[in-house]
């Protein structure tokens, strides 16, 4: 029997109505929490468990019994699949998507249901925030378990979740509501990045620009990622720092975002109206003594907040300034794949973004400086900037560039990590009843996937309510999921057209033949 992703139309509704009746009196919708399951295993110090908890200003006792229902979840559903617990749990009032982020380390969001048709979500989505969220984190101040050792109070972790986390929720509040990855959002895919695709002649252009970044720090090398407007032109990391970095870079880093903080290319919004969260809210009882608290960054018991919006500006030499990290000091982030600190330095001319990456190893030891670096990408880089700037925005073919007429898509490359999409505006000129039948496809494959857990050809077709049809194909670890509206379409002439698509454009990848 598979709990991984359940429905429990008895256990859970017993549980959920024991569990959640103070939940529900505190008139939030939502409920995010993290929680070590290491710790508060003694009567008495049941708090010590969490980590972080939204809003945080609901009563402890709120909390627990969120955490609470969530731990005995986790531990009865490992009883029957102990290598792999829930991943969500469906009651009738509300869902429970759960994410080991490390080991013992659990995220879980407490989503209300409600009768809203604009608050229909797919279970993996909501999971992908989650592991955005920690894999966000990390980049910036290394594994939760990692601070926990640190500071074993849990003063240190919790001083840099709240506010990271009530950053991150910025981004995705409309007025005053946090708005969740709907079903108007499913033909887009996070955790991934969309690429620019490239004429040889500009892909030969900067493959010598980057070249010259790669030597910019001596004989250590450097890794770059370059991206125009919020696509992804070129990296040297591995794919998983390459997600992170370039989903920091859309959300903060380019010129569309410094410009207005959002994007047309992403679903990333800029958030105004949320409630800031500060380490200030936190009850003391959680955060333990201030006084215990190692300093991050220059400034003695420091927490830097990379999420936080209009902390980035360009200054005079190109070079993108910030103070996060205190006065004059340079950014840095942790590279995952390779394990190893870097600084971080981004660059801009026009719609052109430079991330360089420098080991802070060099800087440590005295080897090089940062000014120096910035004289080396500026002397030797100049002239390839320019070129590959202008080469690219001469082949821009604006937002619509990826749109094919008469298709509206999502394709994507699992192990790459890299996705295409129909532009923003064409997907929402789907109608509902198609958007929801599409939702409904890629919850089929999610389930499909999940359930049998390995890689598996499949090809599924759903008819939607307005006579649209919606169809997946998945391949060798590559997906892709389409919308027709042309209602006189047959099922033939539906497979048709996504047989023609997968030639013109996918090289036949997700061909039947």
């Amino acid at each position: 029997m598979n709990f991984l992703r359940h429905r429990v139309v008895g256990f859970y509704e017993i549980l959920e109505a024991m569990g959640m009746a103070s939940m529900n009196s505190s008139g939030e919708s939502l409920k995010l929490c993290v929680f070590d399951l290491r710790r508060g295993q003694n009567e008495g110090q049941e708090l010590d468990k969490i980590l972080f908890f939204y809003p945080p200003d609901v009563t402890f006792s709120t909390q627990l019994s969120v955490i609470g229902l969530s731990e005995g979840l986790i531990t009865f559903t490992r009883l029957f699949s102990p290598e792999a617990a829930c991943e969500v749990i469906e009651a009738e009032r509300h869902s429970h998507v759960f994410h080991e982020a490390e080991p013992d380390i659990w995220m879980v969001m407490v989503v209300e249901k409600n009768k809203e048709i604009e608050a229909i979500w797919r279970v993996d989505a909501l999971q992908k925030v989650l592991k955005e969220v920690h894999s966000l984190f990390v980049m910036f101040h290394g594994s939760v378990r990692s601070l926990l050792d640190k500071e074993p109070s849990g003063g240190l972790i919790r001083s840099h979740l709240y506010p990271f986390i009530t950053d991150y929720l910025n981004d995705l509040s409309v007025g005053k509501k946090l708005q969740l990855p709907s079903f108007r959002e499913t033909l887009k895919e996070r955790g991934t990045v969309q690429m620019l695709t490239l004429a040889r002649d500009a892909a030969l252009e900067v493959q010598s620009l980057v070249g010259v970044l790669d030597s910019c720090a001596g004989t250590l090398r450097c890794h770059s990622v370059l991206l125009y407007h919020d696509l992804l032109v070129s990296t040297t990391l591995s794919p998983d720092d390459t997600v992170d970095l370039f989903t920091y870079s859309v959300m903060r880093l380019t010129s569309n975002a410094l410009s207005s903080g959002t994007s047309s290319w992403s679903y990333l919004r800029k958030g105004t109206s949320l409630s800031q969260t500060s380490s200030r809210s936190i009850s003391p009882q959680l955060l333990g003594s201030s006084d215990s608290l190692p300093s991050n960054g220059n400034d003695a018991g420091r927490v830097i907040r990379p999420l936080q919006h209009n902390k980035w500006s360009k200054g005079k030499d190109g070079f993108l300034v910030t103070d996060i990290w205190g006065k004059d000091a340079t950014p840095t982030i942790w590279l995952h794949q390779r394990q190893e600190r870097v600084h971080l330095l981004a660059y801009q001319h026009k719609c052109l973004t430079l991330v360089l990456l420098v080991p802070t190893e060099a800087i440590v030891n005295g080897e090089l400086d940062i000014s120096f670096v910035k004289h080396q990408v500026t002397e030797n880089g100049t002239a390839k900037i320019l070129k590959v700037e202008e080469k690219l925005s001469k082949g821009w073919g604006g937002e619509n560039a990826y749109h094919v007429s008469g298709y509206r898509y999502l394709l994507v490359d699992n192990d790459m990590e890299v996705s295409r999409a129909s532009p923003s505006g064409k997907v929402a000129t789907l109608a509902k009843e198609t958007l929801l039948a599409v939702n409904k496809l890629r919850e089929t494959v999610d389930t499909e996937k999940s359930r049998t857990k390995e890689e598996k050809d499949m090809e599924i077709c759903i008819r939607a309510k307005n006579n649209a049809w919606a169809i997946a194909r998945v391949t060798r670890g590559k997906e892709l999921y389409m919308a027709l509206e042309k209602a006189s379409d047959t099922l033939l002439d539906a497979t048709d057209s996504v047989q023609s698509f997968s030639n013109r454009y996918c090289n036949g990848t997700f061909s039947m033949d």
